[in-house]
């Protein structure tokens, strides 16, 4: 009996030491993520972060639009957000942009600019206008009813005019001309949009359509920049190839090589594209190339401290996303697990794409 006390004790004391050691570097790592991005920030007169795109970056607007299923305001997403609160993010917790913001140390997190409970306080620091679903063809949102690129810059400049009402015309320019905005967008165009409805792939190549999606961005940061966007993070396409849901689709434990490929060089026609645009518009800009660091996860899981890469946390991992998730369980250890459903990625996935975010500002602003 003795003997079986001692084995249990020593099992908790092993198990204390590497929870607080994995504490301990984690909470190193966001120290020192904050002081870097602080350090900028105070460089360049950071005011806030203001951010477009889908549902790697929503942190709720599509929950109020009536005629849309993409929503994520249900258990189990929010399961480790705040006490299991679900808020409309499409992970357990929180994203690469909540990361950011808190790190800013303005806000804890970057809310909703159509959350019920916005405050005015809320719009001097930052909110997001990105719709779950939506991409830069105009097209993909309206698959799906939610809130176009084209809506988001119309509640951008509405948000322009709250602004001025709460600060005055000098206060209003000077936080956004010193906002970081992030632009996250590009999967639905193919996954939801190309490889599904008929419409554009009747019309274009994948080729063609690569090319059509980077007129769509030039046109509307073109637009931003004539609104006072100054300083863009545009986030590059992730492997989609490598998605559970993806795999199911394709019957294979292994990732799609040829929607990788059209990610990959989608992402090289953005860096091309964002190269010219800094040039003409006289704008700073970062590429955030997630591509190579999401690869080299998955190839390579135990390094990051994940180890299941090829399923969701939640249901059965494989194809469940969106309201097909309700109800369903979860994973025992979330943090161990890269994607959170069969399409969207965990609280700790959003961690390393903050990090890598906030490197690419570093070194391109």
């Amino acid at each position: 009996m003795k003997h079986i006390t001692w084995l249990i004790l020593n099992l908790v004391i092993v198990m204390f030491l590497f929870l607080f050691q994995s504490m301990v570097t984690c909470h190193a790592r966001d120290l020192e993520s904050a002081q870097e991005l602080r350090i900028l920030a105070t460089k360049y007169n950071v005011t806030s972060i203001i951010v477009f795109g889908d549902s790697s970056v929503d942190p709720g607007n599509n929950n109020n639009l009536p005629n849309t299923w993409h929503k994520g305001n249900f258990l189990p997403y929010g399961a480790d957000f705040g006490n299991s609160k679900p808020t409309g993010r499409f992970t357990n917790g929180r994203l690469s942009t909540d990361f950011i913001a808190a790190a800013l140390g303005y806000r804890k997190i970057i809310k909703a600019y159509l959350d019920r409970n916005l405050m005015e306080e809320d719009l001097l620091h930052g909110v997001s206008f990105a719709s779950g679903g939506s991409g830069y063809d105009d097209f993909t949102a309206n698959v799906t009813n939610v809130i176009s690129l084209r809506k988001q810059l119309d509640y951008f400049k509405e948000y322009k005019l709250r602004l001025r009402m709460l600060v005055g015309e000098e206060g209003s320019h000077r936080i956004v001309s010193n906002a970081v905005f992030i632009l996250s967008m590009g999967t639905n165009d193919f996954l939801q949009n190309y490889y599904i409805d008929p419409t554009r792939s009747k019309t274009f190549t994948i080729v063609q359509y690569q090319h059509f999606l980077i007129n769509c961005m030039e046109k509307y940061i073109k637009e931003m920049q004539s609104l006072g966007v100054r300083r863009l993070a545009l986030v590059g396409m992730e492997p989609f190839g490598c998605m559970p849901m993806i795999k199911t689709l394709k019957n294979s434990d292994k990732c799609d090589e040829e929607m990788n490929r059209v990610a990959f060089t989608f992402n090289s026609l953005l860096m091309e594209k964002l190269s010219t645009l800094k040039t003409t518009l006289l704008m700073q800009t970062a590429f955030v190339n997630i591509y190579g660091v999401i690869q080299n996860i998955i190839q390579n899981p135990t390094k990051y401290g994940f180890s299941e890469v090829k399923k969701g946390c939640c249901g059965s991992g494989l194809t469940e996303f969106g309201t097909s998730l309700k109800g369903l369980g979860t994973c025992m250890d979330h943090s161990t697990y890269i994607y959170w459903d069969a399409v969207h990625f965990t609280e700790k996935m959003y961690y390393v794409i903050a990090d890598e975010v906030v490197k690419s500002m570093s070194s391109s602003f």
